[in-house]
């Protein structure tokens, strides 16, 4: 008996892990799964000793809405099967994007345009707006200028899809000072990127007031423009117009700043949202740093709230560029879900 109650005693003592190891592990798996593995000394005992509760979850005024490049198409799927995925899935609306090739183009004629509206409204969707990557190679600041020209032809004809499609909403690169995946081309300079971005937006907002389509321009840190708050509201603010507005990336400016710090400063001028996550569990930028909703490091209570505060009540279109490659509808519905969940419509 004196020899079990020894044994049983030797094998209840711990030995512990070095300081070292314990961070070694946390950056890798995370403080909570250690306390949850007993591995991380105080940190297990209060996780152990807390109670979990689940409060009643705070209702949010905001719209669901997903880019279609979150889906395979058009290699997969057409895009009446994306419009009715996304309806299956609960989502309230879809962004759709201009291309060169697909069923918005340049050449889709008006009558195509508006029968894919009609189709979306018919499915029980709405659209949010129209984006398009074109605004990359055709950059409104181009150092070539049949680039330019051919960039604002083609924003003009995104404003005509726009109004066809019955969206009030066009994202607008408004120029960038180089591309960083493309190396030949030369950088802009930034006092003629901006000389330049404002004259193609003052060229094209006469045809966006006419149409009732917000130019609505978006933060991104790749492109070397625009990279604070307040620069974007200079900017904004300096046409005078109510049709030049913001598109509000969330995960675009992660790298290094916080989206939640960005909101109260644009305030009224948001007049549509991409949610991207973003994990900042890696210290280089590339597309795999983009991650699905609640698969990241953004803080999104703090977020929302921001965003409650201003008196957003828009959409809020969950973007990504890297559609599962099997079962793309879980990607689809996981997003649907995670959208719920953090507008406090489900527990």
């Amino acid at each position: 008996m004196q020899h079990f109650e020894l044994g049983n005693q030797q094998s209840d003592k711990r030995s512990p892990l070095s300081r070292r190891e314990v961070l070694a592990y946390a950056s890798v798996f995370g403080t909570s799964f250690l306390a949850s593995q007993g591995l991380y000394g105080e940190a297990a005992q209060a996780q152990s000793q807390a109670q979990p509760t689940r409060q009643p979850p705070k209702r949010y005024d905001m719209r669901k809405s997903i880019n279609l490049w979150a889906l395979p198409y058009p290699a997969k799927m057409t895009l009446r099967e994306c419009f009715q995925l996304c309806k299956e899935a609960g989502f309230d609306a879809v962004e759709v994007n201009y291309a060169l090739e697909g069923d918005l183009t340049p050449e889709t004629s008006d009558a195509q345009v508006a029968a894919i509206g009609e189709m979306a409204r018919k499915i029980g969707l709405e659209i949010s707006g129209v984006c398009s990557f074109l605004f990359w190679p055709y950059s409104l600041t181009h150092e070539d200028p049949a680039r330019r020209t051919r960039g604002l032809e083609l924003a003009i004809d995104m404003i005509r899809v726009a109004r066809l499609l019955g969206t009030p909403n066009l994202l607008v690169i408004a120029g960038s000072t180089y591309v960083p995946w493309i190396k030949d081309d030369p950088p802009v300079p930034h006092d003629v990127c901006e000389k330049r971005a404002r004259e193609a937006i003052a060229k094209l907002l006469p045809v966006a007031e006419k149409a009732g389509v917000y130019l609505n321009v978006e933060n991104i840190f790749v492109n070397g423009f625009l990279h604070s708050p307040q620069e974007m509201v200079a900017f904004v603010d300096s046409f005078g117009s109510p049709f030049v507005k913001v598109h509000f990336d969330t995960g675009n400016i992660a790298q290094w700043h916080f989206p939640e710090h960005w909101i109260p400063i644009l305030a009224s001028r948001i007049q549509n949202v991409h949610l991207k996550e973003y994990s900042k569990r890696t210290n280089e930028f590339n597309l795999n740093a983009f991650r699905p909703l609640l698969d990241g490091t953004t803080n999104w209570p703090a977020v929302l709230d921001a965003f409650e505060a201003v008196g957003y009540r828009g959409y809020l279109t969950f973007e990504y560029f890297n559609p599962y490659p099997y079962w793309p509808e879980a990607l689809v519905y996981h997003t649907s879900d995670a959208l719920d969940r953090m507008l406090g419509r489900k527990i």
